[in-house]
């Protein structure tokens, strides 16, 4: 409460802003991770009806519908993570505004603010590495913030499961089209 009293109005109402912004970009991300799931569960869904419905009606053209629809949703889930990735580093420079405003030491813990949200998503707690949890948080470089929107179709978490979709139905269509024993009766 002192430290309020300390604070200058200015101060005060741009830590009450950061504060706001931070918690609504942090539901705006959330909210992101319900609609990708929702487009990994439409391209499996479609992407297995696809497949199956190519050995039921034996047409091997259906694996390549199955490929096609995968790779389409890998695609939008690609775009839509660009979008919430687009966040990170608002959030990261918000949690460094916060620590300039309000760092406070805390005994063991260090001198610390909150949010931190972003800043401690890397930390695995490895006990031979050391615990920088306390140290303050660090605005992310253009060249980190590049890396992290560069690719996100390679990011495992937006791979899965499109890829095996892609891949299962692009090699059932091939191996279909090349008469492989099996897959000889499918017609096109």
């Amino acid at each position: 409460m002192a430290d309020e009293l300390d604070m200058t109005p200015r101060k005060n109402a741009l830590r009450e802003d950061l504060s706001k912004e931070y918690y609504a970009i942090l539901g705006v991300v959330s909210e992101y991770d319900g609609r990708l799931m929702v487009v990994k569960g439409w391209s499996v869904t479609l992407s297995l009806a696809g497949l199956g419905l190519g050995f039921q009606q034996q047409h091997y053209a259906l694996f390549a519908l199955a490929a096609a629809t995968a790779l389409a949703f890998w695609f939008i889930d690609m775009l839509m993570k660009g979008y919430q990735l687009r966040y990170y580093s608002r959030m990261r420079d918000i949690e460094y505004a916060a620590f300039q405003i309000n760092a406070v030491p805390l005994g063991d813990l260090g001198t610390t603010s909150a949010p931190r949200i972003d800043m401690s998503w890397p930390f695995k707690g490895d006990p031979l590495k050391e615990d920088w949890r306390a140290d303050p948080p660090l605005r992310r470089t253009k060249r980190e913030i590049h890396a992290l929107l560069r690719r996100p179709y390679l990011m495992p978490q937006v791979l899965l499961p499109h890829a095996v979709a892609v891949v299962l139905g692009a090699a059932l269509f091939l191996a279909a089209v090349h008469d492989t024993p099996g897959l000889d009766r499918l017609q096109p």
